[in-house]
């Protein structure tokens, strides 16, 4: 049996600087946003999880809603909250209904938390990304993820 294989399709040099400052970007801005939580005693994905617990009802998520929304492994995200619940900033709880599944739950240590480190962290957000593009181009970077989102959360979900 004879495999043909294709040449590989090629990143133009533009699209391979498009590439390339997309992936510095990101990286950059996840470092700089990381390094001015350091004083708060939490990490970027700390904050994540707290931010995504104060937004849920009864401040609290099942674990497996919790590392999809936070783009984590079940198992990743389970080291996570270990973590965060020696600080006192989540716990667990058997879910009531399901007596495989539990939820992480933010406490009150978790909540006082957020609440004093989100006004810093957004103005970080957007010292250092949001302020740095107008209006216009907001709106089409959000025009621009949100395929590539929707795709990349397809391909997740078939595995």
């Amino acid at each position: 049996m004879l495999v043909v294989m294709e040449a590989p399709h090629w990143l133009t040099p533009q699209e391979q600087r498009a590439w390339r400052a997309h992936l510095a970007a990101h990286r950059l801005l996840f470092l700089q946003l990381d390094r001015e939580l350091q004083g708060t005693g939490l990490s970027l994905n700390d904050y994540e999880i707290l931010v995504n617990l104060s937004e849920s009802p009864c401040r609290r998520m099942r674990m497996s809603e919790l590392a999809d929304a936070t783009i984590q492994s079940r198992s990743r995200l389970s080291h996570q909250i270990s973590r965060m619940e020696a600080a006192g900033l989540v716990t667990r709880q058997d879910c009531e209904d399901d007596r495989r599944g539990t939820f992480a739950v933010l406490t009150d240590h978790g909540w006082e938390t957020i609440q004093r480190v989100a006004p810093d962290h957004v103005a970080s957000v957007r010292r250092h990304f949001i302020d740095l593009m107008t209006p216009e181009q907001v709106s089409a970077l959000e025009q621009i993820y949100a395929p590539i989102i929707d795709h990349l959360q397809k391909v997740r979900d078939t595995r």
